[in-house]
Protein backbone atom coordinates (compact mmCIF):
# COMPACT_ATOMS: atom_id res chain seq x y z
CA UNK A 1 0.00 0.00 0.00
CA UNK A 2 0.90 3.62 -0.90
CA UNK A 3 2.87 5.60 2.44
CA UNK A 4 2.43 9.64 1.98
CA UNK A 5 5.48 11.40 1.29
CA UNK A 6 7.71 13.16 3.69
CA UNK A 7 7.33 16.67 3.60
CA UNK A 8 10.33 19.24 3.47
CA UNK A 9 10.46 22.37 4.70
CA UNK A 10 12.15 23.74 1.12
CA UNK A 11 9.61 25.43 -1.18
CA UNK A 12 9.36 27.38 -4.33
CA UNK A 13 9.65 31.05 -3.79
CA UNK A 14 8.14 31.99 -7.08
CA UNK A 15 5.38 29.73 -7.14
CA UNK A 16 1.90 29.69 -6.32
CA UNK A 17 0.58 26.97 -3.33
CA UNK A 18 -2.25 25.62 -1.83
CA UNK A 19 -1.95 25.88 2.17
CA UNK A 20 -4.12 24.01 3.81
CA UNK A 21 -4.57 24.19 8.07
CA UNK A 22 -1.96 21.40 9.02
CA UNK A 23 -4.02 18.95 11.61
CA UNK A 24 -2.40 17.42 14.74
CA UNK A 25 -2.95 13.90 14.34
CA UNK A 26 -1.83 10.72 12.96
CA UNK A 27 -1.26 9.97 9.34
CA UNK A 28 -3.68 6.64 8.98
CA UNK A 29 -3.78 5.61 5.34
CA UNK A 30 -6.50 3.22 3.86
CA UNK A 31 -7.21 1.69 0.25
CA UNK A 32 -10.12 1.01 -1.60
CA UNK A 33 -11.10 -0.73 -4.71
CA UNK A 34 -14.18 -0.93 -6.35
CA UNK A 35 -14.71 -4.95 -5.49
CA UNK A 36 -13.66 -4.82 -1.72
CA UNK A 37 -14.26 -1.46 -0.93
CA UNK A 38 -11.69 0.29 2.27
CA UNK A 39 -10.22 -3.34 2.86
CA UNK A 40 -6.57 -2.36 4.16
CA UNK A 41 -5.54 0.07 6.07
CA UNK A 42 -2.20 1.38 8.14
CA UNK A 43 -0.17 4.29 9.91
CA UNK A 44 2.07 5.95 7.66
CA UNK A 45 4.96 2.78 8.01
CA UNK A 46 3.01 -0.12 9.04
CA UNK A 47 -0.59 -2.18 8.85
CA UNK A 48 -2.66 -1.67 10.77
CA UNK A 49 -5.80 -3.47 12.06
CA UNK A 50 -9.04 -2.24 13.40
CA UNK A 51 -9.43 -3.98 16.58
CA UNK A 52 -6.10 -1.96 18.06
CA UNK A 53 -6.43 -0.38 21.02
CA UNK A 54 -5.83 3.48 20.01
CA UNK A 55 -5.03 4.00 16.11
CA UNK A 56 -7.68 1.09 15.64
CA UNK A 57 -10.43 3.44 16.13
CA UNK A 58 -9.52 5.29 12.73
CA UNK A 59 -10.32 2.06 10.60
CA UNK A 60 -13.34 2.34 12.21
CA UNK A 61 -14.01 6.07 11.68
CA UNK A 62 -13.20 5.91 8.15
CA UNK A 63 -15.49 2.52 7.04
CA UNK A 64 -18.49 5.31 8.31
CA UNK A 65 -17.42 6.95 5.27
CA UNK A 66 -17.72 3.98 3.24
CA UNK A 67 -20.76 4.91 1.04
CA UNK A 68 -19.32 8.40 0.36
CA UNK A 69 -16.43 6.87 -1.01
CA UNK A 70 -18.08 4.55 -3.53
CA UNK A 71 -20.41 7.78 -5.02
CA UNK A 72 -17.18 9.74 -5.23
CA UNK A 73 -15.58 6.21 -7.05
CA UNK A 74 -19.31 6.11 -9.32
CA UNK A 75 -18.82 9.61 -9.82
CA UNK A 76 -15.32 10.33 -10.63
CA UNK A 77 -14.97 6.64 -12.65
CA UNK A 78 -12.32 5.20 -10.58
CA UNK A 79 -11.45 1.94 -9.54
CA UNK A 80 -8.69 1.85 -6.76
CA UNK A 81 -7.44 4.58 -4.70
CA UNK A 82 -5.21 5.40 -1.09
CA UNK A 83 -7.11 7.73 0.56
CA UNK A 84 -4.81 9.75 3.28
CA UNK A 85 -6.16 10.83 6.46
CA UNK A 86 -5.54 12.71 9.83
CA UNK A 87 -6.71 11.23 13.20
CA UNK A 88 -7.17 13.41 16.11
CA UNK A 89 -8.97 14.99 18.93
CA UNK A 90 -9.22 18.04 20.94
CA UNK A 91 -6.28 16.87 23.12
CA UNK A 92 -4.00 15.06 21.02
CA UNK A 93 -0.68 16.73 19.90
CA UNK A 94 2.74 15.25 18.21
CA UNK A 95 1.00 11.77 17.58
CA UNK A 96 -0.26 11.01 20.67
CA UNK A 97 -4.19 11.07 21.83
CA UNK A 98 -6.14 11.46 24.92
CA UNK A 99 -9.20 9.14 25.83
CA UNK A 100 -11.53 11.03 23.68
CA UNK A 101 -13.70 11.59 20.85
CA UNK A 102 -12.12 11.24 17.61
CA UNK A 103 -12.49 12.08 13.89
CA UNK A 104 -10.80 11.54 10.81
CA UNK A 105 -10.42 14.46 8.08
CA UNK A 106 -8.96 13.42 4.34
CA UNK A 107 -5.99 14.90 3.57
CA UNK A 108 -5.44 13.53 0.13
CA UNK A 109 -6.32 10.83 -1.99
CA UNK A 110 -4.35 8.86 -4.20
CA UNK A 111 -5.60 7.13 -7.57
CA UNK A 112 -3.87 4.49 -8.92
CA UNK A 113 -1.64 4.81 -11.82
CA UNK A 114 -2.42 8.76 -11.62
CA UNK A 115 -1.09 9.85 -8.83
CA UNK A 116 -2.57 12.39 -5.99
CA UNK A 117 -5.50 14.46 -7.06
CA UNK A 118 -4.30 18.22 -7.48
CA UNK A 119 -5.22 20.60 -4.86
CA UNK A 120 -8.05 22.15 -6.39
CA UNK A 121 -9.60 19.36 -7.54
CA UNK A 122 -9.30 18.01 -4.30
CA UNK A 123 -11.18 20.89 -2.50
CA UNK A 124 -13.62 21.04 -5.67
CA UNK A 125 -14.60 16.85 -5.06
CA UNK A 126 -15.08 17.35 -1.67
CA UNK A 127 -15.50 20.49 -0.02
CA UNK A 128 -19.30 20.21 -0.42
CA UNK A 129 -19.17 16.50 0.42
CA UNK A 130 -20.08 14.45 3.92
CA UNK A 131 -16.33 14.11 4.05
CA UNK A 132 -14.52 16.37 5.40
CA UNK A 133 -10.84 17.95 4.45
CA UNK A 134 -8.56 20.77 5.89
CA UNK A 135 -9.11 24.18 5.63
CA UNK A 136 -7.71 25.87 3.08
CA UNK A 137 -6.23 29.02 4.40
CA UNK A 138 -4.40 31.03 1.35
CA UNK A 139 -3.54 30.50 -1.82
CA UNK A 140 -0.56 32.67 -3.40
CA UNK A 141 2.88 32.28 -3.22
CA UNK A 142 5.00 32.07 -0.03
CA UNK A 143 6.09 35.82 1.47
CA UNK A 144 7.47 36.93 4.48
CA UNK A 145 4.34 38.58 6.03
CA UNK A 146 2.82 35.15 5.28
CA UNK A 147 5.00 32.45 7.24
CA UNK A 148 5.11 35.27 10.30
CA UNK A 149 1.60 34.83 10.47
CA UNK A 150 2.12 31.14 10.48
CA UNK A 151 5.12 31.62 13.03
CA UNK A 152 3.18 34.38 14.83
CA UNK A 153 -0.55 31.89 15.13
CA UNK A 154 -2.21 34.94 13.02
CA UNK A 155 -3.59 33.28 9.97
CA UNK A 156 -7.09 33.81 10.05
CA UNK A 157 -8.47 29.47 10.27
CA UNK A 158 -5.07 28.70 11.41
CA UNK A 159 -5.63 25.85 14.38
CA UNK A 160 -2.44 25.48 15.77
CA UNK A 161 0.44 23.56 14.59
CA UNK A 162 0.76 25.58 10.98
CA UNK A 163 0.24 24.57 7.36
CA UNK A 164 0.99 22.52 4.23
CA UNK A 165 1.47 24.17 1.20
CA UNK A 166 0.53 22.27 -1.96
CA UNK A 167 1.24 22.33 -6.26
CA UNK A 168 1.70 20.10 -8.53
CA UNK A 169 4.52 19.97 -11.47
CA UNK A 170 2.83 18.82 -14.35
CA UNK A 171 0.05 16.06 -14.45
CA UNK A 172 1.50 13.73 -11.79
CA UNK A 173 4.38 15.10 -9.93
CA UNK A 174 3.63 17.12 -7.14
CA UNK A 175 5.70 19.54 -4.39
CA UNK A 176 4.33 19.80 -0.78
CA UNK A 177 5.94 21.88 2.21
CA UNK A 178 5.53 22.45 5.31
CA UNK A 179 5.72 25.84 7.91
CA UNK A 180 4.57 26.20 11.49
CA UNK A 181 3.63 27.76 14.39
CA UNK A 182 6.25 28.78 16.91
CA UNK A 183 3.93 27.85 19.80
CA UNK A 184 3.43 24.93 18.61
CA UNK A 185 7.28 23.90 18.19
CA UNK A 186 7.77 25.25 21.84
CA UNK A 187 5.24 23.28 23.85
CA UNK A 188 7.04 20.13 21.64
CA UNK A 189 10.30 21.32 23.00
CA UNK A 190 8.52 21.16 26.46
CA UNK A 191 7.23 18.02 25.97
CA UNK A 192 10.62 16.27 24.61
CA UNK A 193 12.49 17.72 27.15
CA UNK A 194 16.57 17.12 26.94
CA UNK A 195 15.50 14.49 24.12
CA UNK A 196 16.54 16.60 21.10
CA UNK A 197 16.55 13.54 18.65
CA UNK A 198 12.44 13.04 19.27
CA UNK A 199 11.87 16.81 19.04
CA UNK A 200 13.97 16.81 15.65
CA UNK A 201 11.89 14.18 14.47
CA UNK A 202 8.47 15.37 15.31
CA UNK A 203 8.80 18.56 14.35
Amino acid sequence: MKSYPSIEKKFAKKETYYFFDKLDGSNIRAEWSKKKGFYKFGTRKRLLEEKEEGLGEAVTLIKEFEKDFLDFAKKQKVDRFVAFFEFFGESSFAGNHEKEDHKVVLIDLNIYKKGFLPPKDFINLFENSNIEIPKLLYVGKPNQDFFESVWNGTLEGMTFEGVIGKRMIGKNSHDYFKTKNKAWLDKLKERCGNNQALYNRLK
